[in-house]
């Protein structure tokens, strides 16, 4: 079978090609592209029967079409997010569309927990300065974490595993989702109101999907209930967070440090190389002037275990719809529409 995957990173490619041999046992051809699918690129899928997305790319309506109308029968996305498909029009085109639903929480868990403590530490600030050969701690000043309230805002597995590194840090714990975890329970999380928890978190990490009702979950109310002094974590989906909100609540000078590894706008932003051109984009132009706003680039699933688990349970997915299978990670299947 002749598969093509768009926005292959050159680090994911390895993991991705012995994925493919390991798992299919060499029985694909693959072809992978460093650019991203959208209405420009989607000719180039082709005569290939499956196309291996990624969160960045844009599978509307009129890309999907012209998917199908290429041979294109399954999407395999590379993500557990898959807001990017319009699933709807793809279950009418008779495309199979799967996503991987589970790969290590930990590697975004830890990395939320990198950006809390870049902020509250004022690390890039100061490795700035010392490559400077400026040792001076003045303007480096932190705090404890300890004692201090974790909002933990969704407890799924990898809010559960941010929980537990709190709970190591010795923080309270607050919790915000639709059913309560009997894992963060047992670390002694309280669940609470939204509300409640933005008011009384001086740390709050977001890790609930983007959903129609989850949309700007963080938007000015919510701003306007956190302390002064309060950390706000962003390492799930970029559109939880509304951004002209949390620019109007920094340009106040609340909010003690903000750590965002996405962003609303970051399609045709984040991946590339925007070195030498112009940022076009004067929300997150804006969010770069804050020096307590650390900005990455969707990178904290980025680990060699989070990659290969992805890799491998795609070519998974691919061959249970070469066999005719349909698990868990099914999104849509011809005849469901």
């Amino acid at each position: 079978m002749e598969i093509v995957a768009y926005g292959v990173l050159a680090d994911e490619e390895p993991l991705l090609r012995e994925a493919f041999d390991t798992v299919a046992a060499g029985r694909h051809e693959l072809r992978c592209l460093r650019l991203f699918l959208d209405r420009d690129t989607s000719p180039t899928a082709a005569g290939h029967e499956v196309v291996l997305s990624s969160v960045n790319d844009t599978l509307d309506a009129a890309v999907l079409r012209s998917l199908a109308e290429g041979g294109t029968r399954m999407i395999a996305q590379r993500s557990t997010g898959y807001n990017n498909i319009d699933l709807t029009a793809a279950g009418e085109l008779g495309l199979t569309v799967a996503r991987v639903s589970y790969y290590s929480p930990y590697s975004v868990a830890e990395f939320a927990w990198t950006l809390a403590l870049a902020v509250d530490r004022r690390i890039v600030r100061a490795a700035r300065r010392t490559r400077d050969f400026d040792f001076r701690l003045d303007g480096l000043m932190g705090r404890d974490l300890r004692g201090r309230t974790a909002g933990v805002v969704g407890t799924g597995k990898i809010g559960t595993a941010f929980a537990r590194i709190a709970h190591g840090f010795g923080m309270r714990l607050l919790g915000w989702d639709i059913a309560e975890s009997p894992d963060c329970l047992a670390l002694g999380m309280e669940y609470v109101s939204r509300e409640r928890l933005f008011a009384e978190a001086d740390l709050v990490s977001l890790h609930v999907p983007l959903l129609p009702d989850t949309h700007h979950l963080v938007d000015a109310a919510s701003l306007a209930l956190m302390k002064d002094d309060a950390i706000l974590v962003n390492s799930s989906r970029g559109g939880l967070v509304d951004t002209d909100a949390l620019l109007e609540t920094l340009r106040a000078g609340r909010l003690s440090g903000v750590g965002l590894d996405v962003y609303e706008e970051e399609a045709g932003v984040f991946f590339l190389d925007k070195s030498l051109e112009v940022m076009t984009d004067e929300r997150l132009a804006r969010l770069m002037t804050f020096s307590n706003v650390l900005v990455t680039s969707h990178q904290a699933y980025f680990t060699r275990d989070a990659v290969g688990q992805i890799a491998r349970t795609t070519v998974t997915n691919i061959e249970d719809y070469a066999a005719g299978r349909s698990g868990e990670n099914v999104l849509v299947r011809p005849g469901t529409a």
